[in-house]
């Protein structure tokens, strides 16, 4: 069932989009979490939508939505893009993207295990930092073959 409120978000999300060479391709507000969170998918239809698209779409969505207070309680903005789950690369990526779930592979086991999925924390020269239901988790950074944002359901 969809929400009362998903075609006016859309049509600002597309007012949004629009100038930033993007376009909405789907908006799905979760009301049974809590935060309410509120998807809004993307997609750039000049090349492969990339996590910069799905960054400057955010960028421009939020305050324009805070500022008509549609959604009338606190709620998560996600943006993501039909298959946006990829490797992250550059210190920009990492501070981008801090908050969202990843999965982090390792090239051996650490604390027995090759795969960690949490939420990125941060990254720094030694190790990258995740939250795993509250733990706080350090991965050292030469056992990491890969981070990788994880789909978002």
């Amino acid at each position: 069932m969809s929400h009362p409120l998903i075609p006016q978000i859309f049509q600002i999300a597309e007012e949004v989009a629009s100038p930033l060479g993007l376009e909405v391709v789907d908006v799905v507000l979760h009301t049974n979490k809590n935060p309410v969170v509120l998807r809004v998918d993307i997609r750039n239809p000049d090349q492969n939508t990339g996590l910069d698209d799905c960054e400057r779409m955010s960028r421009a969505l939020e305050p324009t939505l805070d500022a008509i207070d549609l959604i009338p309680h606190a709620y998560v903005l996600e943006i993501s893009s039909p298959g946006a789950e990829r490797q992250l690369q550059g210190d920009r990526e990492f501070v981008a993207f801090r908050g969202f779930m990843v999965n982090v592979s390792t090239t051996t086991p650490h604390d027995g295990k090759q795969i960690w999925s949490g939420h990125l924390i941060s990254r720094n020269e030694t190790q990258v930092t995740i939250s795993i239901k509250g733990r706080i988790v350090n991965i050292p950074r030469e056992l990491i073959e890969r981070v990788e944002l994880t789909k978002m359901e």
